[in-house]
C-alpha cells in the first residue's frame, strides 16, 4: 500500500508540474468541496443548499467500501487541489496524511471528523462472544471506531463544524451556510428525539448482530446492549463455530426472533446462527451503515429513517 501511495503522490507532483494546478477555485470560480463518504457528502449538500458558489463532490464511487478503498491517481489529484476536504480520519484514511502533505492548494481547509469530535470518539471494543481481531501492527496503538456518522448527535455537531468552516472559507455566503445548517440540524435533532423515545419504550433493549458491528455510536446514544460477530472495522468474513453458537444461544436466552445484518452482507453467518438457534423462525433485519453502496435518491436522513423502522421492529 505504501509503494502504491508513493507512486500516486509522485504522479500528483508530475501532473501538478505540467498543468500548473493550484487552487481549484481559480479554475472554476467555485469553492471545490470533496467529501470521502456519503454521509459527509449529503450533509454538505444540505448545508450548501442553493449557494451556487460551491461545488460538492463525493470521492468514493458508489459500491466502494471505505475500509477497502485505495485512492487512484485522479483521486489524489482532485484532493490535492480542492478548497475544502472532509474525511473521517480513522484507520481507513491513513492515506490522507501523505496526500495532504503534497497538496498543491496550500490554502485547503481539511476537516477530520474524529479530530472535531475529540473526546466523543470511542475506542474499538471486543465484547463477550465476539471474534478477537489479530494484531497486525506492532505496539499497542489504540484503534478508534470510525463510524461516527451513525450517531445523529454526532451528525448535528459535525454539520455545525462544517458550516463554520465553509463560512470561514467563503465569507460572502456565511449567512446562507449558517441558515441551511440550522434548518438541517433541526431535522437531525427531531429524528434523534424519535429514536430516543422509541428506544426508551421498547420491550427489548438488546440487539444481536450476526455480522460486523459499526453501530456502537447509535446503540450507546440510546442505551442499547448488543452482541456481534465482529467489530465494525473487521475485515473478517468467516466466524468461528464458537461465535456462531454463542450468538445462537443469546438469541434463545433472550427469546429474540430478530437477527441484525448490515448492508452488503452475504448472510452466511446470520443463516448459520439462525439454523443453530432453537428458535424456529428467525428474521434477518438489515441496518444500513452507509459505508459503501448508496441507491440513487437516498439521503442521510432517509436512510436513518429506514434504520429507525428496522430498529423499532428489532426492539419490539
Amino acid at each position: 500500500m505504501k509503494r502504491i501511495l508513493a507512486a500516486l503522490l509522485a504522479a500528483v507532483i508530475l501532473i501538478a508540474a505540467f498543468t500548473g494546478c493550484s487552487s481549484s477555485k481559480k479554475d472554476s470560480g467555485k469553492l471545490k468541496i470533496i467529501a470521502t463518504i456519503f454521509p459527509e457528502y449529503d450533509w454538505v449538500k444540505n448545508i450548501v443548499g442553493d449557494v451556487d458558489n460551491a461545488e460538492v463532490s463525493l470521492l468514493l464511487d458508489k459500491g466502494v467500501d471505505m475500509h477497502s478503498y485505495e485512492p487512484t491517481a485522479d483521486d489524489i489529484v482532485n484532493v490535492s487541489s480542492c478548497d475544502v476536504f472532509i474525511y473521517v480520519g480513522g484507520e481507513s484514511d491513513k492515506w490522507v496524511d501523505d496526500a495532504l502533505k503534497t497538496a498543491t492548494n496550500k490554502d485547503m481547509v481539511a476537516i477530520n471528523l474524529l479530530d472535531e469530535l475529540g473526546s466523543a470518539v470511542k475506542e474499538e471494543e471486543i465484547i463477550e462472544g465476539m471474534e478477537a481481531v489479530e494484531e497486525e501492527e506492532e505496539g499497542d496503538e489504540t484503534e478508534y471506531d470510525e463510524h461516527v456518522w451513525l450517531s445523529l448527535k454526532n451528525a448535528s455537531t459535525l454539520c455545525q463544524v462544517i458550516a463554520d468552516k465553509l463560512g470561514e472559507k467563503d465569507s460572502a455566503n456565511k449567512d446562507a451556510y449558517d441558515k441551511n445548517a440550522k434548518e438541517y440540524i433541526t431535522k437531525l435533532n427531531s429524528l434523534d428525539t424519535r429514536y430516543s423515545e422509541m428506544c426508551k419504550s421498547a420491550k427489548n433493549k438488546t440487539l444481536i448482530f450476526a455480522d460486523r458491528f459499526p453501530f456502537r455510536y447509535m446503540t450507546d446514544d440510546y442505551g442499547l446492549k448488543y452482541y456481534a460477530a465482529f467489530t465494525g472495522c473487521s475485515a473478517e468474513s468467516e466466524a468461528s463455530f464458537k461465535t456462531i453458537v454463542f450468538l445462537a444461544e443469546k438469541l434463545d436466552e433472550l427469546n429474540l426472533k430478530k437477527l441484525i445484518i448490515i448492508d452488503g452482507s452475504d448472510k452466511k453467518i446470520a443463516n448459520a446462527v439462525a439454523d443453530t438457534a432453537l428458535t424456529e423462525t428467525v428474521e434477518l433485519l438489515p441496518l444500513d451503515s452507509m459505508q459503501s453502496a448508496i441507491d440513487d435518491g437516498d439521503t442521510y436522513l432517509s436512510i436513518m429513517e429506514e434504520n429507525y423502522e428496522v430498529l423499532k421492529d428489532a426492539l419490539n
